[in-house]
């Protein structure tokens, strides 16, 4: 599962050059830095168009084209990877509507109801990192669209495993023109749905302000004691 995540890059340049994308993209919409992104929350998608990468607003919490509304938005903030092809809400999108969702971590927690204890799983030496994603749009209104997105998952790694059974489908360098590639193969795309490699990722505990979505700054990522 995937549930909150980070893009903390303090630099539009850095982050556009990161991702492949023109700047004047991302600064043009006021990009920010971003501590604790929650689900419904407006974040960035990347899509192939024609021979060029493009960086696009979105919400997070796919709306399908047919919805009359959004209430479905939080309960499709994930799209399980093993059934994309069967699932009507994510069927379509898989096959024509595929996207990157850039970040720099994302929280898993530990301990009781009461007490959660947040994970930042992010890579050792910093640095983006690229969820599959899936997108669509809806017509809020007459005339209006907003367009939106999911994040893939797959079962977790051994790192995630003691904290939650799922994870995000992380792609690296080598994947995403495959993934964003129109014609990729389905077996070819069924391959990439895979748990991050043992090493690209460590688990840091932060600040348990991470519990509140109404918090988003720093403070979040400050590291406490170990967990484990």
């Amino acid at each position: 599962m995937c549930g909150r995540f980070t893009l903390t890059y303090e630099e539009a340049a850095e982050l556009a050059d990161q991702l492949g994308v023109p700047v004047e993209a991302l600064s043009s919409r006021d990009y920010k830095r971003r501590f604790n992104i929650a689900p419904t929350d407006q974040h960035w998608i990347v899509r192939q168009r024609a021979e060029d990468r493009e960086i696009l607003p979105a919400k997070w919490g796919l709306v399908n084209t047919w919805a009359k509304d959004a209430k479905r938005a939080a309960a499709q903030i994930n799209a399980r990877a093993e059934s994309l092809d069967k699932t009507p809400a994510f069927r379509e999108a898989y096959q024509k509507r595929r996207c990157v969702v850039p970040a720099d971590g994302f929280f898993e927690w530990t301990g009781s109801k009461d007490n959660r204890r947040p994970l930042w799983f992010h890579r050792s030496e910093g640095g983006v990192i690229l969820f599959a994603g899936l997108y669509e749009s809806w017509q809020v209104q007459p005339g209006e669209w907003q367009r939106t997105f999911t994040i893939v998952t797959t079962e977790a790694n051994t790192l995630m495993e003691p904290v939650h059974n799922r994870m995000p489908v992380i792609l690296e360098d080598q994947a995403i023109d495959e993934w964003l590639f129109p014609e990729t193969e389905a077996a070819r795309l069924r391959e990439l749905l895979r748990p991050a490699r043992e090493d690209l990722l460590i688990a840091t505990p932060v600040s348990q302000r991470v519990n509140s979505v109404k918090n988003d700054d720093p403070e979040c990522l400050i590291e406490v004691a170990t967990l484990f």
